[in-house]
């Protein structure tokens, strides 16, 4: 999770693209109009340790608004893993 966090942070939608699970990775993303990301706490998991292949992570990410001001975005987000390598799966 934090590591797609900073990838959101610094627009690296390759690397965004290639944490996605092929079953719901869109064909592309458009980051441009990417707020500024400030940061990210971790509210809560499930599983997700390291003999799970299936885990859940709830979060708040925290941004600036265009105007002035902070945004938060909180998500439950699902993440399996294959093959030894994390992959996000979709808002749960």
């Amino acid at each position: 999770m934090r590591s797609r966090f900073e990838a959101f942070r610094s627009a690296d939608v390759a690397w965004l693209l290639a944490s996605w699970h092929p079953s719901t990775r869109p064909p592309t993303l458009d980051l441009s109009d990417n707020p500024t990301w400030r940061g990210l706490q971790i509210v809560y998991t499930v599983a997700g340790g390291p003999t799970d292949d299936m885990g859940i992570v709830e979060f708040r990410a925290t941004y600036l608004r265009p105007g002035g001001g902070v945004g938060v975005q909180q998500e439950r987000s699902r993440f399996v893993r294959e093959a030894g390598r994390w992959y996000y799966l979709a808002e749960v």
